[in-house]
C-alpha cells in the first residue's frame, strides 16, 4: 500500500481505469487540440492525497502515448474527477513519473 503523498507501484489498467480514461478523453482532446481515434489505458500509478491522483499511460494511436493525471475527490467531497495535467509525445517504454 502506498504512503499518503507517495506514488504507488505501476499496475496494468483495468476496467475502472479505462472508464476514467473514457471520461477524460474529451478533456485531453481539448487540451491537446487533437482528436484521438484510440484512447486506451495501459498502465497507471496512484497517489493518495486529499483524494486520489491517477497517473495513467494512455495509448492514442500508432506508437504514441500520453500520460494523464486525473484527480478524484474523496466521496465525502462529491467524488468528482478532473483532468489536472497531461504529457504528450510519450512512448510505450517511458515510465510514469510524477508530473
Amino acid at each position: 500500500m502506498p504512503l499518503c503523498g507517495g506514488l504507488g507501484e505501476s499496475a496494468n489498467a483495468d476496467d475502472d481505469i479505462q472508464k476514467i480514461c473514457d471520461s477524460m478523453k474529451p478533456h485531453a482532446e481539448e487540451k491537446t487540440g487533437k482528436s484521438f481515434a484510440v484512447f486506451t489505458a495501459k498502465t497507471y500509478k496512484t497517489q493518495l492525497v486529499s483524494g486520489t491522483n491517477y497517473f495513467i499511460k494512455v495509448h492514442v494511436g500508432e506508437e504514441e502515448h500520453l500520460h494523464i493525471r486525473v484527480y478524484k475527490k474523496l466521496q465525502c467531497n462529491g467524488g468528482e474527477i478532473e483532468l489536472t495535467s497531461l504529457q504528450e509525445n510519450k512512448s510505450h517504454h517511458d515510465p510514469i513519473v510524477y508530473f
